[in-house]
């Protein structure tokens, strides 16, 4: 592939073997406590003519190519016209093209108009991937996520209501012991009000860079924060599942590289197996689907 990418590049587990284009360099709200991947980036918007050269340049190296991840934090951040621009260009240069794919953010999806996001769908874009992190208005406020639970279940709504698949994430341990019941019990309601197509849980995992610095923030209304152990993390896992009964089937995974815990099934009909799948775990804090902590990573 001859695409020079502007590093870090992240993308999520399910959109390890598809084109990459990046549309956007690094996150346009950068400001989650917990987050590391775009702070060393300033954001910008790339220059259509420079992504249409990378779109060029990826057709001509792998021209069957089908599936394609907009990178990097927030692509849908950009203007309608832009993206269709973008869209436009894949489809022409791809004719294999099925789906195209992109983070978002609940902003980025209430901003735009029902009309605007079935446009999109219409051009290919079927897939974004929502970072909830929690459903407790607590803590979303402590890690200064700039979304609302109630923000967050209107703009999962809004896209499904587009067509648009929804790929939810919510992290374990994200609360600490002091707060863990009410993260995942608000959590687990937000999904069951507003369910996703996907559901993924991550384990909380912070790098050398944020560690100090999410402590802080955590702790600076006087409050208490302790990291959960795998045990904990375990436990969180258990209710989450028990309180889950979303009105759709949800497919649901914990496959992230920071689990320690991997799990497959989709929700409600598959809820028992896989709380017993947790409570073999949490017996033994290993055995089927375990990954040691020196295995774990962002």
């Amino acid at each position: 592939m001859t695409i020079a990418y502007d590093m870090p590049l992240y993308r999520p587990p399910s959109e390890g073997r598809n084109l990459i284009i990046q549309a956007t360099l690094g996150c346009s709200f950068n400001r989650c406590a917990f987050c590391s991947m775009y702070r060393s980036k300033t954001f910008q918007v790339r220059p259509l003519a420079a992504v249409f050269r990378d779109i060029d340049a990826a057709a001509r190296a792998w021209p069957a190519a089908d599936r394609v991840f907009l990178a990097d934090g927030d692509a849908l951040v950009l203007p309608s016209d832009h993206l269709h621009a973008i869209l436009d260009h894949l489809r022409a240069r791809l004719p294999a093209l099925t789906r195209v794919s992109a983070y978002a953010t609940p902003a980025n999806l209430l901003k735009k108009t029902p009309e605007e996001l079935a446009g999109l769908k219409a051009a290919r874009l079927s897939l974004v991937y929502l970072g909830v992190e929690s459903g407790s208005a607590d803590v979303l406020r402590r890690i200064t996520k700039g979304a609302s639970p109630a923000g967050h279940a209107k703009a999962i709504e809004k896209a499904r209501a587009a067509g648009l698949k929804v790929s939810a994430t919510v992290i374990l341990g994200l609360a600490g012991a002091e707060g863990w019941e009410d993260h995942i019990t608000a959590t687990a309601a937000l999904i069951n009000q507003a369910p996703p197509t996907y559901l993924s849980t991550l384990q909380l995992y912070l790098d050398d860079e944020r560690f100090g610095p999410f402590v802080t923030q955590m702790t600076r209304d006087g409050r208490g924060f302790t990291f959960q152990d795998d045990a904990a993390i375990l436990a969180e896992q258990h209710l989450f599942l028990e309180r889950l009964d979303p009105p759709a089937p949800v497919i649901f995974r914990s496959n992230h590289a920071s689990n320690a815990l991997a799990l497959a099934g989709t929700l409600p009909k598959d809820r028992d197996r896989l709380l017993r799948e947790v409570a073999t775990a949490q017996a033994v804090l290993s055995g089927p689907g375990w990954r040691p902590a020196a295995l774990r990573a962002l």
